[in-house]
């Protein structure tokens, strides 16, 4: 009995060792990973979102001749040796958590070398670049999808000229004075923040600093600089519109990527002490979940009619609106945005060559009645960004749709507030959603 007593034991301790050994492993992996994101950093400035890790593992500052010197069959072996370790990795003994973690270091490998490939030269078609950098298998709407959107809003959008000349008309109505985007966007920021601590807890140091910038492709961006702290940009290069407004507060800060960046910093980078969450790379699929939660967000902070009446009640006042239309102008609205995925079907044409730039354009003030100038803004984002845009509409479906599957719905908050914030605090991608 003795005997079997300390064999068990020392069964027990072996596993102990092999389970401590395999995290130290990971670890290890993890390290390396994030050293080689902020090599191949340093020859696209635009790989890195945020770094908030040891000061040391920063590489070197390159030369401008050295940058121009891009060491591609490196890298791409770096990446290789990593993607072996990872993907050969026996998950044996290994939490849930633990277990997520290592599929994570997995498919961000993946992104980082198809990115490394993308600097050196390489051209993919729209959906290998999604399924490689996000993780996502993309849907594709024909043109006809498009043509019944539009025509469902002939109705609501009575008038002279196309659907586009009429939206943008109608819409022109509801822009924040550019003196008053301040007070708009502060107050709709500070509303979005208490309807979030109700269910969240916040590191008791997070913060924000909100700026407002120009000549940028994107609408408004948060930069995260770690020990929960963000500064939110705003581009006033065209007019914000008044469901801007919390959009951008919802999207940028609370619920989305201020409080998505300060929950996996406190929960996975300071806690767990896994390394991987002091970089973000941007093409990664950590970005469709971001951009996709940050979306939801919105819905989950302001649900159904919630919205409506906060706006009419308090920001419309405060930005000098008319609010008597606002129920009509979230009706459109609605219906505009399913020409969202316009954007997606537009730039898979554009990657394949079947549309220029020109030609792209148009399409997007077509399908997406955008006047001529976000269009080019639109072109601008897609241009620099990619596929990115997809992690913008398909993202918000993907994590509307396992949330609500989960029974996360309007009529049940608490639980969808319960599962947001697991999607956020943990190392999800995004097929393990579907």
């Amino acid at each position: 009995m003795k005997k079997i007593l300390i064999l068990n034991l020392l069964i027990i301790f072996l596993i102990s060792c092999q389970q401590q050994r395999s995290i130290n492993d990971m670890d290890s992996i993890a390290e390396e990973y994030v050293k080689l994101v902020l090599e191949v950093g340093q020859y696209d400035p635009v790989v890195i979102d945020a770094y908030h890790g040891p000061e040391e593992w920063k590489p070197s500052e390159l030369s401008e001749e050295e940058k121009l010197n891009f060491p591609m069959d490196k890298l791409i072996q770096a990446s290789d040796k990593l993607l072996h370790l990872i993907t050969h990795f026996s998950e044996t003994g290994l939490s849930e958590s633990e277990r997520m973690r290592r599929l994570f270091l997995e498919k961000h490998i993946i992104a980082l070398r198809a990115k490394i490939q993308m600097i050196g030269g390489k051209k993919f078609s729209f959906e290998e670049e999604a399924r490689l950098l996000y993780d996502a298998e993309i849907l594709r709407y024909d043109q006809q999808y498009f043509i019944d959107a539009l025509t469902s809003l002939e109705n609501l959008l009575p008038g002279k000229g196309n659907i586009g000349e009429r939206w943008n008309e109608f819409r022109s109505k509801f822009v924040i004075p550019q003196e008053k985007l301040d007070t708009v966007f502060s107050t709709a920021i500070e509303e979005g923040r208490k309807r979030t601590l109700r269910y969240i807890k916040l590191p008791d140091e997070e913060n924000f600093l909100v700026e407002y910038v120009k000549n940028e492709p994107w609408g408004a961006y948060n930069w995260y600089k770690g020990n929960s702290f963000s500064v939110i940009q705003v581009n006033t290069d065209l007019p914000v519109y008044i469901d801007r407004a919390v959009d951008l507060a919802s999207h940028e800060g609370y619920p989305g990527h201020h409080v998505f960046n300060a929950l996996l910093e406190q929960n996975l980078l300071v806690k767990n002490g896994w390394m991987e969450f002091s970089v973000y790379p941007l093409f990664s699929p950590m970005s469709l979940i971001a951009e996709g939660t940050a979306n939801y967000g919105i819905e989950v902070a302001f649900p159904g009619k919630e919205r409506i009446d906060y706006e009419k009640n308090v920001l419309f006042p405060l930005a000098g609106l008319d609010a008597s239309q606002a129920e009509k102008y979230y009706k459109i609205l609605d219906e505009v945005n399913k020409l969202s995925f316009a954007r997606n079907e537009g730039a898979r044409r554009y990657y394949s060559g079947e549309f220029d730039r020109e030609q792209l354009i148009d399409w997007l003030m077509k399908y997406r009645l955008s006047t001529r100038e976000r269009a080019e803004k639109s072109v601008d984002f897609i241009d620099k960004y990619g596929s990115y845009i997809i992690n913008y509409n398909y993202g918000l479906q993907l994590c509307r749709e396992y949330i609500e599957r989960k029974c996360g719905t309007i009529e049940n908050p608490a639980k969808r507030w319960e599962l947001f914030k697991q999607l956020i605090s943990n190392p999800y991608v995004p097929s393990a959603l579907k």
